[in-house]
């Protein structure tokens, strides 16, 4: 069953969205419905860090991009607990 759902745009945004829509030979339909999936596809992404396996494999690969090692706590504390105190941390 369809359901006809009515969307409140200006006319700037309309333009945009049905000119977008025209370049991927889409109805502005088809396209508002396309990009509503694509954002509910990428806030399932997000909720997905529940799951302790997904947790695991997303700092894995945060793991993989990232350069260098950081500081350990003790480091930080120093840095932090002489900024307080007005040192310049350098």
């Amino acid at each position: 069953m369809s359901v006809r759902v009515q969307v409140i745009l200006d006319e700037g945004e309309m333009a945009k969205f049905k000119s977008q829509a025209l370049r991927e030979s889409k109805s502005l339909s088809a396209w508002l419905r396309d990009a509503g999936k694509k954002m509910l596809q990428e806030n399932r992404k997000w909720q997905s860090l529940t799951d302790p396996v997904v947790l695991k494999e997303f700092f894995g690969k945060c793991n993989k991009r990232e350069k260098g090692t950081e500081p350990d706590w003790e480091e930080h504390k120093s840095l932090i607990l002489d900024s307080y105190q007005g040192g310049n941390g350098a």
